[in-house]
């Protein structure tokens, strides 16, 4: 059984310092639960027996009968919690066989109530509510048919009704129980699955990062090594670009797998790169005998422009990092390559396009992935084959778009 984790108190005076909860916070301690009705229906049966016993002066062997009947079912409660059903059993026999031949009727059955509410908290209806029925059958048949001392219309209808009591009280704590189990269920789930997501976006993030640094590095290493020979300086520039690239991947790995530390100690303490960073993501990026071009179009317009939530800007930049690494790994001819970035209506719209020729291929987890963060967002995503291969974003700046 796991240990309950610690919560974080925030109300005021606290101090916000972490409880760790204890039993009382589910419920009683084992060990009340189960001694508890023992030593209650005990006392009470046994005190009540001995009391009747007394004050009818009765001949010992029935005494004892008396007493015997009452000790039966705080005895039985012992083992309730294993066999809850067999417990009810024995504890409504001798709640009859007392009512019977007992003492008066011998003292209140509070072990049969105590074994009902625990049969019905434990799964065991059909016992509880089968023994209820045949106790109470059995008392009214004895009750035409003999003249037993302790029957009488008054005490069996009392006696109905606090049992009745004793089952609604025992449905009352089982229906809490199994909400407080479908609750923990939920919290469970949605934990997992939130597990599942982070997951996701931090192999997301990788993914886009690793390949468009790999990517260039790529590039530009062919081009270090293409002029390596004739033009030596611009070999250098290469080499320099490939340091630049490298040193800008490594911040952002470091940066995604911050998360994954449990104190975030030697995480860059940086912001997500956004869209005010696609201009120097165009500028950085080569792509060999292509031009790239950004067009922001009415981005750019004093007080017209609406704020960019972090996510949507966050996810701009991603879907513009990877569809230029697309790009420069499977574009074939490509001379020029467009990004345009614009309003439309209440959406940010994204639009990476190129001139180049379209082959057949499968989308792989780089598409795959600038799909779901558009939809994560709520937004619109194609991709398009007219004159060169085009990736479109829709991404709305609403709420939709914040709370994603």
């Amino acid at each position: 059984m796991s240990r309950p984790s610690p919560y974080r108190d925030t109300s005021p005076g606290t101090g916000g310092g972490v409880v760790e909860p204890g039993a009382w916070q589910h419920g009683p301690p084992r060990a009340l639960r189960l001694w508890g009705p023992v030593v209650a229906s005990a006392l009470v049966q046994l005190i009540g027996a001995v009391w009747i016993c007394r004050v009818a002066h009765v001949r010992p062997g029935l005494a004892v009968l008396t007493v015997g009947l009452a000790a039966v079912g705080p005895l039985a409660l012992i083992a309730a919690r294993r066999f809850p059903g067999p417990v009810v059993v024995v504890a409504a026999a001798a709640a009859a066989a007392e009512l019977l031949v007992g003492v008066a009727g011998g003292p209140l059955p509070l072990a049969f109530a105590f074994a009902l509410a625990s049969a019905i908290v434990r799964g065991a209806r059909a016992w509880a509510w089968g023994s209820l029925v045949g106790a109470l059958a059995v008392a009214f048949i004895a009750g035409i048919v003999t003249s037993a001392e302790g029957w009488s219309p008054p005490r069996v209808i009392g006696t109905t009704f606090g049992m009745l009591l004793a089952i609604g009280l025992g449905e009352l704590v089982r229906s809490r129980r199994d909400r407080r189990g479908a609750f923990r269920a939920e919290l469970d789930r949605r934990r997992v699955s939130a597990a599942e997501e982070e997951r996701l976006r931090i192999a997301r993030e990788l993914h886009d990062v690793l390949a468009h640094s790999l990517s260039q590095i790529n590039v530009q290493a062919g081009v270090g090594l293409h002029l390596a020979e004739r033009h030596p300086e611009q070999a250098v520039e290469a080499l320099a670009a490939i340091k630049q690239v490298s040193r800008t991947a490594l911040d952002d790995v470091r940066a995604v797998l911050g998360v994954l530390r449990a104190d975030g100690d030697g995480a860059p303490l940086a912001p997500q790169p956004g869209i005010e960073r696609i201009a120097e993501l165009v500028r950085t990026t080569g792509i060999p005998g292509a031009e790239i071009v950004l067009e922001r179009d009415d981005l750019d317009r004093p007080g017209r422009t609406p704020a960019i939530p972090a996510p949507v800007s966050a996810a701009s930049y991603r879907i513009v990092q990877e569809s230029l690494t697309n790009v420069a790994r499977h574009g074939e001819a490509v001379t020029r390559v467009v990004v345009r970035l614009g309003l439309d209506g209440g959406a940010l719209r994204i639009e990476v396009r190129d001139d180049g020729r379209v082959a057949p291929f499968t989308a792989g987890r780089g598409l795959t992935g600038m799909r779901e963060r558009v939809e994560r967002l709520g937004g619109d995503f194609e991709m398009a084959r007219d004159g060169g291969f085009a990736i479109r974003a829709r991404l709305p700046l609403g709420r939709r778009g914040e709370d994603a």
